[in-house]
């Protein structure tokens, strides 16, 4: 084994204020003690040259409404990659992350059907994907495939990074200019 990949993870939605105890705990156990207790038992079997790859999210950067303790998780992966990050590099392996838009999973359809409204999840899917910049949601693969350079060799550079993989989501402003000043 020279590469070790978190990429389990629960979305729960509410507020801080109407988030249960319960469902922190849940969100926090397997969002943050999933990938720190996995790291805990295979880095030590890693190689030099082995890689750490975390799957964050954009919302670790920007949350939407009612996601507060998966937010918080997710940015605290990003903490946690940088302390693995520093901690391992002596050890010759690199820690990265990588931070997802919305990518057609089965988590994703389950928000679009819970939030759907009556819509097919596939029209709600689609939706979403359009405040994209490039107009759609990813596909496992295309984000699999930056997991994939960031554990190869090609990467033997790269530490303590965070990756967004989010059709433009986080590069754009919501603030959209009136038709007569463009």
């Amino acid at each position: 084994m020279d590469a070790l990949v978190c990429a389990a993870g629960v979305q729960r939605y509410g507020t801080v204020v109407d988030t249960s105890p319960e469902i922190f705990d849940e969100v926090m156990a397997i969002n943050v003690g999933g990938v720190f207790f996995a790291c805990q038992a295979f880095i030590p079997k890693l190689p030099r040259g082995g890689s750490v790859v975390v799957v964050s999210s954009v919302q670790a950067y920007a949350a939407q409404t009612s996601v507060a303790a998966y937010s918080m998780g997710k940015g605290a992966l990003l903490s946690l990659v940088r302390a693995m990050a520093v901690d391992h590099a002596a050890d010759g392996i690199r820690v990265n992350a990588v931070c997802p838009g919305s990518v057609d999973t089965p988590m994703l359809r389950t928000s679009a059907a819970q939030f759907g409204g009556g819509r097919s999840t596939d029209e709600v899917v689609a939706e979403w994907g359009r405040s994209h910049p490039l107009g759609r949601v990813a596909t496992p693969g295309e984000v699999a495939e930056v997991i994939y350079f960031l554990s190869s060799p090609a990467a033997s550079f790269v530490t303590g990074a965070d990756v967004k993989v989010d059709g433009g989501l986080t590069a754009g402003l919501a603030v959209v200019l009136p038709e007569d000043a463009k």
